[in-house]
């Protein structure tokens, strides 16, 4: 969600902040600012005490690039820069980070949430201070001011130990100008080693520029930079050896390479992100899943499989569902991960839970995870970021590696956790003998395909424009998909309403005359995902019944399909394939649709408003 960059060192800070602030933009907010401490020579006179100077803006990074412009910086080496989100209080400059203390000696940047920050103003407003905004941020400056007797270090420890809920703080001090703090509980920070210079931020892409020696911040953990040097510690002082990862990406996976928006380019990513999946996780006909972290005995053990994720990472585990559920005869639960944990659910050590997440910072997933410990089950994590709380609290990691993911609305991730989880199917399948040994390579040698197949797709992208944009005008949409592909209609029509703002739903179409059918006329868009499948022919029948209504209807259909033109007013084709695997090659088709129609909306695609790409707060 919100995003935080801090820097110290010998360059001048605000460039880098700012420069910071944009790699983080695709996390979303609504308002940002930027704080240093400025301290030096006065025109070769005694030296100026040390001040802390603030910047903030209501609105785009753009926006505080010409507040700062018309109001320069003086030299600094030391600041640190927020990107909100807006939970508490509105999207203003008041309310935008970094906050400060009664003196203006302290600044501070958070995510997360604190759920105790009413009381905690109450009583400091009763001791005299002075707070001047709406967040829950804010108290925190205070009880560190509060508790600052000479060691900015300690005012810190103390001041969170008053804290309950989620946070990753960043902090500073005119009192301290050689001293950055960083400190987590929930929330991600990570911290970035350079050479006479370091930074603190929330995620990678703000400081890959800088350096790729990443310390990832653990819960309960501080940091205390210096420009030369890091100290890591617990909440409680004990000293830790932090481990340095290098990261492996580079530059140029954070940047558009000439692509209009990042969404569409890791559009154009994904057969290449499936077949390095495929390379490295098929050896042969032999599924190698490297950090599940099971036996083969456990393998054998499961009873049960739940899968919990939330948003476009819960439309991936219902199409898990359908596929281990097919393969193993394994039964499988998919929950919301935002209402696993509220309805006491029944997991024991027979249990495996599959948690799927792309940032691996989820707050309802990982509060799900630690909801099924506490129970006995064995969890695996499908993960995209290395490092990240999920794959540190999970018993097993299957990666899915296929890259940042920029763009705000899922795609690339989407399509690599659906083949993480078709993946994890075909292993377990081979202890159960659910299916024929020769079906189980048939859909293995159809699975390798995949990768060529989206790149067929793609060569068609222009024909899927136009069609969007001649359906852009549309102020409603219904998806309608049925059995694997039921959770491909809700998945298109989050994908349309997310970056478009059009309403839009995804139904089981076997559903339709129970209610969706009140809305169909002239005046609404319906996509049916109608490939060719066992469903196919009841398909035809919900199209048959759209078009007696008058509704326009776009078809996701199979190459070769002539029949489906009598039922529709446009056509989308996929190339053919075995039907379990029809989601895999729909996915595209719909990322497209949603684009081009926000596109011709003149939509912000990568940064739509509201949302943000990590949510890290419950």
């Amino acid at each position: 969600m919100c995003g935080i960059i801090g820097y110290i060192g010998e360059k001048q800070a605000a460039p880098i902040l700012i420069d910071g602030l944009k790699k983080l933009e695709y996390r979303g907010y609504d308002s940002s600012g930027v704080g240093v401490i400025s301290s030096g020579p006065n025109g070769g006179m005694r030296p100026v005490p040390s001040k802390v100077i603030l910047r903030k803006s209501h609105g785009k990074i753009q926006n505080l690039e010409e507040l700062i412009k018309s109001r320069p910086f003086p030299e600094s080496c030391i600041g640190i820069s927020h990107t909100r989100w807006a939970t508490h209080g509105a999207p203003n400059r008041v309310n935008a980070h970094p906050h400060s203390d009664c003196e203006g000696k302290i600044l501070i940047v958070h995510n997360g949430i604190i759920e105790n920050y009413e009381p905690l103003r109450d009583a400091l407003r009763k001791r005299g201070h002075r707070i001047v905004s709406d967040t829950d941020t804010e108290v925190v400056a205070h009880l560190i001011e509060e508790n600052n007797r000479g060691d900015l270090v300690q005012a810190v420890q103390k001041a969170i130990k008053q804290l309950d809920g989620a946070f990753a703080l960043a902090i500073i001090s005119s009192d301290y100008p050689d001293t950055l703090i960083a400190a987590r509980v929930g929330s991600p920070l990570i911290i970035g080693l350079g050479k006479n210079e370091n930074f603190v931020a929330s995620d990678v892409p703000a400081i890959l520029e800088h350096t790729k020696k990443i310390i990832y911040l653990k819960d309960q953990q501080m940091a205390v930079l210096k420009k030369d040097s890091v100290r890591v510690f617990w909440f409680g002082g004990k000293a830790v050896k932090p481990k340095v990862d290098v990261v492996k990406f580079h530059m140029d996976a954070v940047q558009k390479q000439g692509y209009a928006h990042f969404m569409l380019k890791e559009i154009h990513e994904q057969p290449d992100v499936l077949a390095q999946m495929i390379k490295s996780r098929l050896k042969g006909n032999q599924v190698i899943l490297d950090g599940f972290g099971l036996t083969e005995a456990q393998l054998k053990g499961i009873k049960n499989i739940a899968l919990i994720a939330c948003g476009t990472a819960y439309h991936a585990g219902l199409v898990g569902r359908y596929v281990i559920e097919k393969l193993t005869g394994i039964p499988v639960m998919v929950d919301a991960a935002s209402e696993f944990r509220y309805r006491d659910p029944i997991v024991d050590k027979s249990t495996l839970i599959v948690a799927i997440s792309q940032s691996g910072e989820t707050a309802d997933t990982l509060a799900a995870v630690r909801e099924a410990k506490s129970k006995g089950g064995k969890v695996i994590a499908i993960c995209n970021v290395v490092g990240s709380s999920l794959t540190r609290e999970a018993d097993g990691v299957l990666y899915t590696h296929a890259g940042p993911e920029i763009g705000v609305a899922s795609t690339k991730a989407y399509v690599a956790q659906i083949a993480m989880l078709y993946l994890m199917a075909l292993k377990l399948s081979a202890h159960r003998k659910k299916i024929a040994a020769r079906a189980r390579l048939r859909i293995i040698r159809d699975f390798k395909r995949v990768p060529a197949l989206y790149k067929d797709i793609l060569k068609h992208k222009n024909a899927i424009a136009v069609i969007a944009r001649k359906n852009s005008h549309f102020g409603c949409f219904l998806f309608l998909g049925r059995n694997v592909n039921y959770p491909s209609a809700l998945e298109g029509a989050l994908k349309l309403k997310e970056i478009s703002y059009i309403p839009a739903e995804g139904y089981p179409a076997g559903e339709m005359k129970h209610g969706p059918i009140a809305l169909i006329d002239e005046y609404r868009a319906v996509v049916c995902i109608a490939p060719q499948s066992e469903v196919y022919e009841k398909m035809i029948s919900n199209m048959q019944e759209i078009r007696a209504r008058k509704g326009k209807i776009i078809a996701i259909a199979t190459e070769g399909d002539q029949a489906i033109k009598a039922h529709a007013n446009h056509v989308v084709y996929i190339p053919k394939t075995n039907s379990l695997l029809t989601p895999l090659l729909v996915a595209l088709p719909l990322q497209l649709i949603a684009y081009y129609i926000a596109v011709q909306l003149g939509c912000d695609v990568d940064q739509p408003r509201n949302l943000a790409k990590s949510v890290t707060v419950e």
